[in-house]
């Protein structure tokens, strides 16, 4: 049961992050349930299995808080979904040993994404449509790398959005995180498919579920008060160092490198938090600065 709620409580914190930023709700409810000695891809199975229920929530949330452009989910959604069963697929008939090194190779390079990305400020939005020849390859290859790593479908598709300065922050939150919904029950089927009712740890799903759907609505009027910034750099970072102690064990060589790499982590973590800082602030102030400019009212 302490366990139970524990999963639980990971869920609802991966969702407030998860829509707060348009990532790694995935990606760190994989990281937990790795370290709790469960096999990638019977963890990534559970997360997607879980997440078809939280990104229901979720979309129907930032739908309601008008977070969504329905064409880019269109445009994103189907490709990603295929994208996601053939992950899910070639995860699925890999050994759980094979698989170990693979995911926290990807899990970490995607926290060390999320720390470089928010250790910048974001670009200005100019608006424009994006085209269909854009988003198709991008939702293939987030899906592909959302169910192969357990998870990736935020962390690749919203700061390629948000690096095309062509969409408002809160509406690729939106977008992504709604379209999701495909990605993670096509991820389910390919696992399904591979594994078996046996590849899901249902205890684990549901305690996750109730978590997520709790924090869905939460998150969703969150995204836009919170700092971004601060919460992906905080994010990014945990996922570094975890899955910096994942990729020693399995090469058994935490004991001759683990006490260099650890600190190293830690350093270069407070450091990107506080370049996040720094960004975050310059932006607030760039912002009051224009707030505070008065209009210039034409001559008579």
């Amino acid at each position: 049961m302490r366990k139970l709620l524990v999963m639980a409580l990971v869920g609802l914190a991966a969702q407030l992050v998860d829509g707060a930023l348009g990532m790694a709700y995935g990606v760190t409810s994989s990281t937990l349930l790795l370290i709790a000695g469960i096999a990638p891809a019977t963890a990534s199975a559970s997360v997607h299995l879980a997440e078809v229920g939280t990104t229901l929530a979720s979309g129907i949330s930032h739908w309601r808080f008008g977070n969504v452009d329905w064409r880019v989910v269109r445009n994103i959604a189907l490709p990603g979904a295929v994208g996601a069963f053939a992950g899910a697929t070639v995860l699925s008939s890999i050994s759980t040993e094979s698989a170990i090194p693979w995911t926290a190779g990807i899990l970490f390079a995607l926290g060390v994404y999320l720390l470089i990305r928010f250790a910048r400020p974001l670009r200005p939005t100019r608006p424009r449509a994006l085209p269909r020849r854009f988003l198709a390859p991008l939702g293939l290859f987030a899906g592909f790398i959302d169910a192969t790593g357990g998870g990736g479908w935020g962390p690749v598709a919203t700061p390629t959005l948000l690096a095309s300065g062509s969409m408002e922050p809160r509406k690729v939150i939106g977008s992504v995180g709604t379209s999701e919904f495909l990605v993670a029950g096509a991820a389910s089927i390919g696992f399904l498919l591979g594994l078996g009712s046996e590849g899901f740890v249902l205890p684990t799903v549901a305690a996750l579920l109730v978590g997520g759907v709790i924090a869905a609505p939460i998150a969703a009027w969150l995204v836009r008060h919170v700092p971004a910034q601060l919460l992906g750099a905080f994010v990014g970072g945990l996922i570094v160092l975890v899955n910096t102690r994942s990729l020693l064990r399995v090469f058994k060589v935490e004991p001759e490198f683990g006490p260099y790499a650890y600190p190293l982590v830690v350093v270069l973590w407070a450091v990107a938090v506080s370049f996040a800082v720094g960004a975050w602030r310059r932006t607030r102030a760039a912002q009051a600065t224009v707030s505070a400019e008065p209009e210039l009212v034409p001559a008579a």
